[in-house]
């Protein structure tokens, strides 16, 4: 918290020092003004807060942080071609217009991984993989309801879904159907909302419990509790997932096995940014965040209760081995001198 202190004091200082004159700022004319979007998510948030200090410190951007979520960035993106940069887009949601936009050169994937082992699906505790490690798909899993009791049925297996109103708890629902695992004695546990699902997942993850269920990263519960995501052991069903598998009940009466759909993040700029920001767009194209660095940068951001930009802070003093990869040596001297 203190470190945390000391960086916005020395903001202020540095801000009340331009504003008298006493460090002298320029505009660097190979950059010029980019928006990024700040998505409502704390990944999101880390990545953009990043990716400003980098453009600004680095490369000499003028940057400005605009709040965003995905699809109205997308829509504002693909419309008015502002904001320059989301730099993590969920783009499952979006493939269609997105394609459109790609072929007609206003939106550009600038990163087609910006992020490492993320997605969704199935995952366990850490205790299932320590105690039971022949159990490394769905399909095994199924098999033993025994070894993950459920809270108000001990004979049955217990198996935690999404709260109402996530799609995951629809896709979840159906694969439990399609798996046929109520005959083979489970039973889904609704966790109520997401705190009820954190929790479950932090209490199992404490105590040493076998936990089985739905969840996804980047996130700080993944980083925190180590939780083991597990390949179902089937193949994906393209049809079968997006005919019947993401539908309500009524309108996918036959749901069969699949493996969860591959979650597609990507780092989406507009066409002003692609080509007019000289080397910051190449930038872009090399940051790749290692999925349990993105999974340490969100435990802290939850257990210091610190924002995207104390995160970003964190991880440029950190993390330089990762860092300055993605930018020259030149750029990566700036924004170390600047921390």
């Amino acid at each position: 918290k203190e470190i945390i202190m000391n960086r916005k004091l020395g903001a202020v200082i540095i801000a009340v020092a331009v504003a008298f004159g006493i460090i002298k700022t320029s505009v660097a004319q190979k950059c010029g003004k980019v928006t990024i979007a700040e998505m409502n998510w704390a990944s999101a948030e880390f990545m953009a807060n990043v990716d400003k200090l980098i453009l600004e410190k680095g490369y000499g951007c003028e940057v400005e942080l605009v709040a965003g979520a995905t699809m109205p960035t997308f829509t504002s993106m693909n419309e008015k071609g502002k904001p320059d940069i989301a730099p993590e887009l969920w783009s499952n949601a979006v493939q269609g217009p997105l394609s459109k936009a790609k072929k007609e050169k206003r939106l550009f994937v600038a990163n087609s991984g910006p992020i490492t082992g993320l997605g969704e699906g199935w995952w366990v505790s850490p205790s299932v993989v320590k105690n039971h490690p022949e159990l490394k798909t769905v399909l095994d899993i199924i098999e033993r309801p025994d070894l993950f009791p459920h809270p108000e049925d001990k004979s049955k297996g217990g198996m935690m879904t999404c709260p109402a109103g996530w799609n995951c708890q629809l896709s979840t629902n159906n694969l439990f159907r399609a798996f046929k695992m109520k005959e083979k004695g489970w039973k889904l546990i609704d966790p109520g909302s997401a705190a009820g699902l954190d929790g479950a997942i932090a209490k199992a993850s404490t105590r040493n419990e076998n936990w089985f269920g739905y969840y996804w990263t980047p996130t700080s519960v993944v980083g925190k509790y180590g939780l083991v995501k597990i390949p179902f052991g089937v193949n994906f069903d393209k049809d079968n997932w997006h005919n019947c598998i993401v539908k309500p009940e009524k309108e996918c009466a036959n749901p069969k096995p699949t493996s969860w759909t591959k979650s597609i993040v990507e780092t989406v700029v507009t066409n002003n940014f692609m080509n007019n920001t000289g080397v910051a767009s190449e930038y872009i194209k090399k940051r790749t965040y290692p999925g349990d660095i993105m999974n340490k940068m969100l435990v802290f951001m939850t257990d210091q209760k610190a924002t995207g930009e104390d995160a970003a802070f964190e991880f440029l003093e950190k993390y330089e081995n990762i860092w300055g990869k993605w930018v020259s040596s030149d750029a990566a001297k700036k924004v170390k001198s600047s921390l």
